[in-house]
């Protein structure tokens, strides 16, 4: 084994024990099944579910269930959240269709990308490795449950505090993000399927206000699903504000808009009308 790849079981090591920490405190005051924590049985099935499909993807060295296994995921361990907790309250049951209605509309778009394509890039480097390939899945498991975790907190606590405006106000935010989201994502897939487009970068629909569209829907819906969670929290389950945090810095620091941008400067860098968009484009906010 090599030293990059001891490197990777240690980082895979680490990023199941930052999800045991939040785990432990989002657990608390929550429903329990047998004396186990919803919230608990939920953070470990995030990661279990991972590792068991990367056992038949490292050994077909594939990468083309990745995508399809987060979204489930989140859809299969949202709902068991929803049963073991009991959860019967209106709050809960938003939340929940929040977390599922988004998970659907993401992963079937992602794994059709993946399948046209037939392979995604990233992973060329990595699924020859089984440390560095595990993790990536590890660290998919770290992005649904840290992401899922104010939903998940707010369905299996025991607080059960009534809906208000400040909820109506978060689902009009959900709503708002995955609109802007689902149409960005559609512009670009239009734009990549013309054939007059080979070669060129998209600029027009939401793409002329922001270079990265879909990523502001994305922080914006989590956002919305925060603001409809965050009144069910007591104590150490505010540990799960986490969710639109991590979300945020996720695409804004390191797997997201770093790696496209970096892709594109490679690609359009120094063509006069790709410099020209980059200057008078936001990266992230649409402008007016």
């Amino acid at each position: 084994m090599t030293s990059r790849e001891r490197k990777s079981l240690v980082v895979v090591a680490l990023v199941v024990a930052v999800g045991a920490l939040v785990a432990l405190a989002g657990s608390q005051n929550g429903a329990e099944v047998g004396g186990i924590p919803v919230f608990a049985l939920a953070a470990a099935a995030a990661f279990v579910i991972q590792w068991i499909v990367y056992i038949p993807s490292y050994l077909n060295r594939t990468e083309r269930f990745f995508d399809l296994t987060g979204s489930l995921t989140y859809i299969v361990v949202t709902i068991g959240v929803l049963v073991l907790s009991g959860a019967t309250d209106a709050r809960a049951w938003i939340l929940a269709a929040m977390v599922v209605v988004w998970a659907v509309r993401l992963g079937s778009f992602l794994f059709r990308r993946v399948s046209r394509a037939g392979s995604d890039d990233r992973f060329d480097d990595l699924k020859a490795s089984w440390p560095r390939f595990l993790v990536t899945w590890t660290l998919q498991g770290l992005w649904v449950m840290l992401t899922a975790a104010a939903a998940w907190v707010a369905i299996a606590a025991e607080s059960r505090p009534a809906l208000d405006w400040l909820a109506w106000v978060g689902v009009a935010l959900w709503v708002v993000g995955l609109t802007i989201e689902v149409v960005a994502d559609n512009q670009k897939s239009r734009f990549k399927a013309d054939p007059a487009n080979e070669g060129r970068f998209i600029r027009t629909g939401l793409w002329s206000r922001s270079r990265h569209p879909n990523y502001f829907g994305e922080i914006v819906l989590w956002v919305g699903v925060a603001v409809v969670a965050a009144p069910a929290f007591v104590g150490w389950q505010w540990v799960a504000i986490i969710s639109p945090v991590f979300v945020t810095l996720l695409l804004v620091r390191v797997s997201g808009i770093p790696m496209l941008e970096k892709k594109a400067d490679k690609r359009w860098g120094g063509e006069p009308e790709y410099e020209e968009y980059k200057r008078t484009t936001p990266v992230l906010v649409p402008r007016p």
